[in-house]
């Protein structure tokens, strides 16, 4: 059983994209899912997502709702940790909980066979966790382990403390772990609450696809998802970035500078997305042809790789990159980044870079689609982000219509030289803290 699972799972793919057909479908309790039918091969993957993360921890609880995450596979019902992992294995299924900034996600794959015992052990660990004060104990040593290891990374430190400036006392400017006070401090009744906040109807987005009919699924999400309690705590406001320009110089003993930049983004709905992500490719998210692999790397020997992207989250957007470079070229790096911005912003892009962005982008989307549990993430991804269901068919071609002038008039408006704001962790010789 657990070989066919194996096999199933790593050789599964659907067909090619324009052929993938997703409907919505809307349980008897009035539970919402969207669907794409596979049948020739008996598997499912289900996806859930609940809208809030760990942006809903208590101020005073920070890590909460992480720990909670971590635990619910701990134990359930009449199982503790050993017995849960065993009757998941006997049933040679993946269920797997994470949690984020932006949402708590259970992940599922599951033969046909064993379906309606894999929903039952799922719906157990949804409803009814353990939390055994044995198992939170454990899974918080865990924790302390990666805050401890954190500590002393280089990319750790130099993101949280971007973040910190960022965003401030909002949730998304601290460590979804939490310190390692807050941490050590939580308690059974504090997991209760957390999964309470965060797990519930009215944050639910649920994806599945596989050998399933509609029919079928409307049953399942009643009889797994249909006692969960009806709302959840609510969710936090929006926060803007401050993105003030200027460097902030984290000093740390290494021998190569990691450097966090950015600016203000573009958020996923705004008319100058696709512009936007055309360009962000073109500037920084295309490999060695991209602008900046090009000045940093290539003309200068700076830094192995440096990369950008548009990230754009459920409460603030950002346009953020990075890259490490040697202590003694660190200041050369920031000065080329910043030029490279300006010129970008001032000029645009040539004919022959669009061209080559688009025909990469097109290209490579449908590629993403390749097996039953990569399209389920992609699919509830899709729902909390507010794309259409038809999304996916019609993609390609709102690339294709980002024109040459659409990309040069986002560039010079939505660029923001002045305000690019690095965080650098190191000791970048010639570089001090500007802000």
């Amino acid at each position: 059983m657990r070989f066919l699972f194996a096999a199933v799972f790593s050789a599964l793919a659907l067909p090619a994209l324009a052929e993938v057909k997703i409907a919505e479908v809307t349980s008897p309790g009035g539970i919402k899912a969207w669907l794409v039918e596979e049948h020739g091969i008996p598997f499912t993957a289900l996806e859930l997502r609940f809208r809030g993360g760990t942006s809903l921890d208590a101020p005073d609880r920070r890590g909460a709702v992480m720990l909670m995450a971590a635990l619910l596979e701990e134990g359930a019902d009449g199982l503790d940790s050993k017995g849960f992992a065993e009757r998941r294995e006997e049933l040679a299924a993946r269920i797997g909980f994470d949690a984020n900034a932006d949402a708590v996600t259970v992940s599922v794959q599951m033969l046909t066979e064993n379906r309606d015992e894999v929903v039952k052990l799922l719906k157990s660990a949804l409803i009814n966790p353990r939390f055994d004060q044995d198992a939170i104990d454990r899974v918080k040593g865990q924790i302390q382990s990666i805050i401890q290891s954190q500590a002393t990374s280089p990319d750790d430190i130099g993101r949280e403390a971007m973040d910190a400036a960022l965003y401030g006392d909002h949730p998304y400017g601290s460590s979804d772990l939490g310190t390692a006070e807050s941490a050590a401090a939580l308690t059974r009744d504090d997991l209760l609450a957390a999964k309470a906040a965060t797990m519930a109807r009215d944050r639910l987005y649920v994806s599945v696809v596989g050998d399933i009919t509609g029919e079928e699924l409307g049953k399942l999400i009643d009889g797994l998802l249909g006692d969960l309690p009806a709302t959840g705590t609510p969710l936090p406001g929006p926060v803007t970035p401050a993105f003030a320009g200027g460097v902030t110089v984290v000093p740390f003993d290494t021998p190569q500078s990691v450097i966090l930049f950015g600016q203000p983004g573009v958020p996923w709905q705004d008319p100058d997305y696709y512009p936007a992500y055309v360009l962000n490719q073109i500037l920084g998210g295309g490999g060695f042809t991209a602008r900046l692999m090009t000045e940093v790397r290539e003309k200068r020997g700076l830094t192995y790789g440096v990369s950008t992207d548009l990230v754009n989250m459920d409460l603030a957007d950002s346009w953020q990159g990075s890259l490490a470079s040697s202590n003694e070229k660190a200041a050369e790096a920031v000065t080329v980044i910043r030029e490279v911005w300006a010129d970008v912003a001032a000029n645009g892009v040539t004919a022959e870079e669009l061209e080559a962005a688009k025909t990469y982008m097109t290209g490579s989307y449908p590629l993403r689609f390749d097996g039953n549990d990569n399209i389920a993430r992609i699919l509830v991804g899709m729902q909390m982000d507010g794309f259409p269901i038809d999304y996916p068919a019609h993609r390609n071609e709102k690339i294709e219509a980002v024109t040459l002038e659409d990309v040069k008039r986002v560039a010079r408006e939505r660029m923001k030289p002045d305000q690019l704001t690095f965080t650098i962790v190191g000791r970048p010789a010639g570089l001090g803290s500007t802000n």
